[in-house]
């Protein structure tokens, strides 16, 4: 049975809480989240302050709907990502590729989250923090599964755990991402840099790891 259809009114509301959280985003970018009001966000919404209560019960609960439902809109694309082939390596490729494009795409965003969380004293911080380290536990465990899958068929070598191996592939994509977000270095256009990083090795066959002591050294 499909669906039921949204009433005329419930898609007006839904707009109208679209166009306040997008009025808070301008807001919140341009002035930070201690110098915007709910008098503001209204204002550039173009709503009453009093309409603007019945959506979001003050400006903290309006933060973290905005940023929470942000973060399911990244999850969600980088979820795709990973069904777009049946390949283990193109399911990474891909998310690689993805993870770069949202992020960089929603910089204005990203910016605001990590420069108004940094503070202890921004109370917000300890809820949000859970909620979203849960939304990241959930993605690395997929991706987990990819490597395990591959391990599976035999297309990868078990030289960690599946999760371990999606933390290392996780956590290089985010080193790469927060270069970019401070202007050190752009993130790589092509995926296959990080992958290469991540498959292909440093170490060249045969060379030891730890380089052996020179023995006949003398002190002076």
């Amino acid at each position: 049975m499909p669906g039921k259809k949204n009433s005329r009114r419930e898609r007006e509301k839904q707009q109208q809480r679209k166009e306040m959280l997008e009025a808070a985003m301008q807001l919140f970018s341009e002035k930070g989240y201690h110098n915007a009001s709910m008098q503001e966000i209204a204002e550039q919404a173009e709503f009453a302050v009093g309409t603007l209560y019945k959506f979001f019960k003050n400006k903290e609960e309006m933060y973290k709907a905005l940023v929470t439902e942000q973060a399911d809109r990244f999850h969600v694309a980088l979820g795709a990502s990973l069904e777009t082939s049946k390949d283990e390596v193109e399911q990474l490729r891909n998310y690689i590729q993805v993870k770069g494009e949202v992020f960089m795409s929603n910089d204005s965003f990203i910016r605001l989250y990590f420069a108004e969380t940094r503070g202890a004293s921004f109370n917000i911080k300890a809820g949000l923090d859970s909620e979203l380290r849960d939304r990241h536990h959930q993605m690395v465990q997929r991706v987990a599964a990819v490597f395990a899958h591959g391990i599976e068929r035999g297309r990868f070598q078990r030289i960690a755990e599946p999760y371990h191996l999606a933390v290392a592939l996780d956590t290089l994509c985010n080193a790469f991402l927060t270069n970019w977000l401070e202007g050190r270095d752009s993130y790589p256009e092509s995926p296959d840099i990080i992958l290469n990083i991540f498959f292909q090795g440093l170490l060249i066959p045969e060379s030891p790891i730890i380089s052996e002591k020179t023995t006949n050294t003398t002190l002076e």
